[in-house]
């Protein structure tokens, strides 16, 4: 059997999951600063950190093709 290379998500549905990926980020933090192997911890912190990271790279930003573009 081969993996779905496919996956058909919405914008909703890639907020919902960046936004539990930032949350599981804050609660390692809050074991580390609790005194926890910080280590393995850390470990765990990188791959969430390179995870958001790949799904930011993904992302197509609208930007207009006319006209003075103003960001914020």
């Amino acid at each position: 059997m081969k993996p779905n290379l496919k996956f058909e998500l919405s914008v909703q549905d890639m907020k919902i999951i960046e936004t539990a990926l930032q949350n599981k980020l804050s609660r390692r933090a809050e074991r580390i600063m609790q005194g926890e192997d910080a280590e393995i911890i850390q470990t765990e912190a990188r791959e969430i950190r390179k995870l958001l990271g790949r799904l930011h790279n993904q992302k197509n930003w609208y930007r207009p093709s006319k006209g003075i573009y103003v960001s914020g």
